[in-house]
């Protein structure tokens, strides 16, 4: 019983997991239109944007076998790629709430909309 119980549990950890990192270019750029009240054309651009920053990502990941250190190093310049290109799409004012999210985010121990593009992986 207990054997089955243990199991039961380490499926549900496990589809949580995976269900957590489901998410996919356009769900992120939806949650970002809701907080930025972007438009539909906007919303598109941006996950066209998240798209291609998570290909990106998934090359640094595979180039560098698992090794964090390297990874974070790599990541670094996509991440600053992908906020400007996000901006590059917002009006002025959407940019400064944007900023505001990537701020806040960070210090409540989130992953910062910044981060969006790996959240898929």
């Amino acid at each position: 019983m207990k054997k089955i119980l243990l199991m039961c549990f380490l499926f549900i950890g496990i589809a949580t997991v995976a269900t957590a990192q489901t998410k996919t270019a356009a769900d992120k750029a939806k949650g970002l239109q809701k907080q930025l009240k972007l438009t539909d054309a906007q919303t598109t651009k941006i996950a066209a944007i998240y798209t291609e920053s998570s290909a990106k990502f998934d090359k640094i990941k595979a180039a560098h076998h698992g090794d964090n250190t390297k990874m974070l190093t790599a990541i670094k310049p996509l991440r600053t790629e992908t906020i400007s290109k996000i901006k590059a799409v917002l009006t002025k004012t959407q940019s400064a709430e944007y900023d505001k999210l990537l701020k806040s985010d960070k210090t409540a121990g989130g992953s910062g909309w910044g981060d969006g593009w790996s959240a898929g992986q």
